[in-house]
């Protein structure tokens, strides 16, 4: 049994958004326009398909995650490099506060979380796709 503690999946959040960089969704899409940030979705697919996503954004479910951003498996996406700036979504910010964190723990230094998720990006009046 680890020595850290149990904790609860909310405290696991919020300490991960005290560690991570925090974008809300006006801040997102200037980033996207600029052409030098990649956004991950990691909802899961039945949730892209029934809300839509964010134009341009790679699918990455969160439960494949670290295997698609270490270059020593064979499930590496090259698109997830760690110079690379990365901005990080799902549907309300928490499992993508979570991914942002894990990716900063992989050695991933430009990394972002957006705040709110998806549901902030629909809220803000930005574009979204069907899937």
């Amino acid at each position: 049994m680890s020595d850290r503690g149990v904790k609860s999946a909310g405290a696991m959040v919020q300490g991960a958004k005290s560690r991570i960089q925090n974008l809300d969704p006006d801040q997102v899409a200037k980033e996207l326009e600029s052409g030098e940030a990649l956004l991950v979705d990691v909802r899961d697919a039945p949730e892209r398909e029934e809300h839509g996503a964010i134009p341009g954004a790679l699918h990455i479910p969160r439960g494949m995650l670290e295997f698609r951003a270490d270059a020593g498996t064979p499930y590496h996406n090259s698109e997830l490099r760690p110079d690379r700036r990365i901005i990080l979504a799902c549907a309300s910010g928490g499992r993508s506060a979570l991914a942002t964190d894990l990716l900063q723990e992989m050695g991933y230094k430009n990394v972002a979380n957006l705040a709110g998720g998806f549901k902030a990006w629909q809220e803000s009046g930005l574009p979204v796709d069907k899937v």
